[in-house]
């Protein structure tokens, strides 16, 4: 992690306006580049809790070292059988999943009460960003009922989980693009004995992670203002 990195993830959420309307209209992206998990999540939770209705929402675009988390909703029977993989348990909704160089991932700290977006409906849109970015790239992916995240041909190609906290939601998405997905073999992923997945390399798609990040991100930026816009 670079020094930058470092000291932005230690510290309060700035303003760019102490307007309220400035801040419902701007949207920040941050490219942190391989971070560490922890650090990256203790800093969700501190901007979460430290921010207030001026804040600008923002997206962070990064990639984490390998790592398994747990929401609060995680089973021990769905945790790896054998691995070296260290397991972090969460606060996000959903079973376990795993992170690793080569996923792109887009936490999404959002006042959705200020945008007026219910949960549900931000669910949907995140899952629609990452349907659309894979579409630009000619692969058809799809959501599945009563099981968020993001499929192609049955295998899951991006993972989906959220919290909210004082009406702002953090955590986000993670992409699959060119990683090990081994550790997914020792885990029932997201709490589905069996579950394939995949990942967008395997899939035809040459464009990179950070390159599919930054696509993703921008895509979810949109439709967050193209939800605005229809509320005017």
């Amino acid at each position: 992690m670079l020094n930058a990195e470092k000291k932005y993830l230690h510290a309060a959420p700035g303003l760019v306006s102490g307007v309220a309307h400035a801040a419902f209209d701007a949207i920040r992206v941050r490219r942190l580049g391989l971070v560490d998990y922890v650090a990256t999540y203790e800093a969700m939770r501190r901007f979460t809790a430290e921010r207030d209705e001026a804040t600008p929402d923002e997206l962070w675009v990064l990639q984490h070292p390998p790592i398994f988390t747990a929401g609060i909703a995680g089973r021990p029977e769905h945790f790896p059988r054998t691995s070296h993989v260290p397991l972090e348990h969460i606060d996000r909704g959903g079973q376990i999943t795993y992170h690793g160089p080569g996923q792109a991932i887009v936490y999404t700290l959002v006042d959705l009460a200020r945008r007026g977006i219910k949960v549900g409906a931000m669910v949907t849109l995140i899952e629609q960003a990452v349907i659309t970015t894979l579409s630009a790239h000619g692969v058809r992916a799809e959501r599945k009922s009563g099981a968020p995240g993001v499929y192609v041909d049955g295998a899951k190609i991006a993972a989906l989980g959220l919290r909210v906290r004082r009406g702002c939601c953090y955590h986000g998405i993670a992409l699959n693009v060119a990683m090990d997905l081994g550790p997914f073999a020792t885990i029932d992923p997201c709490g589905y004995p069996g579950l394939a997945v995949t990942q967008s390399s395997a899939l035809g798609i040459k464009t990179g992670t950070e390159e599919l990040g930054d696509a993703l991100a921008k895509c979810i930026a949109n439709l967050l203002k193209q939800a605005h816009d229809d509320r005017r």
